[in-house]
């Protein structure tokens, strides 16, 4: 047979069992923490009776408020200087829709403001996030 050896008796072979195994695990990792990294920022959300869930395809933009009146528009903190010009370049140019989540303890005029640019950028598709109304405050 022709099972060649080195001097001290090893062989020669990687054995890629262990790393496949690795990677394996990796990935199911990866495929498990990668959809709970896009929930973005902490907001709490005012809540109404009639709420639809968010659609979970890549067209649309979530703009948040923060309830210490911080934008961001996905997880990147964006200054409201700045808003009109990463609005025009990531909604209205590509088509895509946005979706406004404001802490329910910020300010209506703050929330006006913000509108009020995404207005004057000429964004028309504007959904509003909220949360389902509790039944029990009745």
């Amino acid at each position: 047979m022709g099972i060649s050896t080195n001097n001290n008796g090893m062989l020669a072979e990687i054995n890629v069992t262990p790393f496949v195994d690795v990677m394996l695990v990796l990935l199911i990792i990866f495929m498990v923490t990668a959809p709970l990294m896009t929930q973005g920022v902490e907001v709490d959300l005012p809540q109404t009776r009639t709420v639809r869930s968010l659609p979970q395809d890549n067209e649309h933009l979530v703009l948040s408020i923060n309830d210490k009146g911080e934008i961001y528009l996905d997880e990147y903190k964006v200054g409201f200087d700045e808003l009109q010009g990463h609005l025009e370049k990531l909604v209205k140019k590509q088509n895509k829709m946005l979706f406004l989540r404001a802490d329910k303890n910020v300010a209506y005029g703050e929330v006006v403001r913000v509108m009020g640019e995404i207005k004057a950028v000429g964004i028309d598709r504007l959904g509003i996030v909220a949360e389902p109304a509790d039944d029990k405050k009745k």
